[in-house]
């Protein structure tokens, strides 16, 4: 069979695939009771993994050597990685969300890399000396995969500020997917049923009442003792129960992806400077593409230690990996549009 007529019918097919995965996921968002939605947002993450990687096998039979050389080949070898960590995340939270804000962003990149690019930056050619190395699959394939684990992580970021509207609502212990919620200072336990709860049972809302309510087979206590009725009224109007839920899943699963792609970054750019002590004889020599992989290594390192050490949860931490989607993609594109520096040789240029 032919490899390139393979590759052109492969990267149209895993556009179309996910146009249909992306609009299953949102209606999937918008009418949660219906049973079939979810699986199939599941299965075309899945199916769109498993073409490109073919494509990208065929790819490699075809040129003979790993394909990572131009943009083409890094893009859906971006989305592959973007897909692999989405079902990653999705089997182990157990929740749809993810794939809400992925299959977008994995389809638009799809969509440049298959429908927009000419077709002579989107065939193979000879690899130019500097990638003529067994490191052009150890390092460049850890980097992607860094890219992809970390733009997962922050757009989930995003969704989360987009849902919290920016407040300062801060997710007690959603690191472990535990806990309640804490907000203007105060702690909350399922601020949202309970509230409306005790005001009906005590007529007060400054009462000193505590208050127990069994839902969904749970204990739900909340003492409004510690609750000024301003603070009690502003979190039960301005975010619903629901809002809180999900924004409590989208922290815990971006601490936890971002917490994936961490390792794979200093790996790779561990590998990098080993490449480059034997092409160029230097580890670092701190041109554009070396500098802005160490911002994207410090930006993250201290989403990471804010986390870690500092105890922060919800928006500040959010903010924080939000600015790193930025700083991935100047990273990753940004500086090669420079056409500067000992990664010159990139793809554009």
């Amino acid at each position: 069979m032919d490899l390139v007529a393979l590759q052109n019918w492969l990267d149209n097919a895993s556009f179309a695939v996910l146009f249909i995965t992306m609009l299953v996921y949102w209606f999937g968002a918008a009418f949660p009771n219906i049973p079939a939605l979810p699986t199939l947002g599941t299965t075309g993450m899945a199916v769109t993994n498993l073409c490109i990687a073919t494509l990208l096998g065929a790819r490699w039979l075809e040129a003979g050597y790993f394909p990572l050389s131009n943009l083409y080949e890094s893009l859906f070898f971006l989305v592959w990685g973007i897909t692999a960590v989405h079902l990653i995340a999705e089997n182990t939270s157990r929740s749809q969300l993810v794939g809400v804000v992925t299959a977008p962003v994995a389809m638009g990149i799809t969509a440049f890399a298959a429908l927009t690019l000419p077709s002579e930056m989107q065939s193979s050619a000879p690899l130019v000396p500097a990638l003529k190395s067994n490191w052009l699959m150890m390092h460049v394939s850890v980097m992607m995969l860094s890219y992809s684990a970390l733009m997962v992580g922050s757009l989930l970021a995003i969704a989360f500020l987009l849902v919290t509207r920016g407040q300062d609502i801060q997710l007690q212990g959603s690191s472990v997917g535990t806990g309640g919620y804490r907000s203007n200072g105060y702690r909350l336990h399922k601020v949202g049923e309970a509230v409306s709860q005790a005001q009906a049972l005590t007529g007060d809302n400054n009462g000193a009442t505590r208050v127990e309510s069994n839902g969904n087979g749970k204990t739900v206590v909340l003492d409004l003792v510690t609750v000024p009725q301003s603070s009690t009224i502003a979190t039960a109007e301005t975010l619903s129960p629901q809002r809180l839920s999900l924004a409590e899943t989208l922290d815990n699963i971006s601490y936890r992806v971002i917490g994936l792609g961490f390792p794979l970054l200093t790996i790779g750019i561990i590998a990098g400077g080993v490449w480059a002590n034997e092409a160029w004889g230097s580890y670092w020599s701190w041109d554009p593409k070396e500098t802005w992989a160490l911002i994207t290594w410090l930006v993250f390192a201290a989403y990471l230690h804010s986390r870690i050490t500092r105890g922060w949860q919800g928006r500040r931490p959010a903010i924080l990996a939000a600015s790193g989607f930025v700083v991935v993609w100047i990273c990753y594109l940004g500086v090669n549009l420079l056409g500067k520096g000992l990664h010159s040789y990139g793809w554009f240029f």
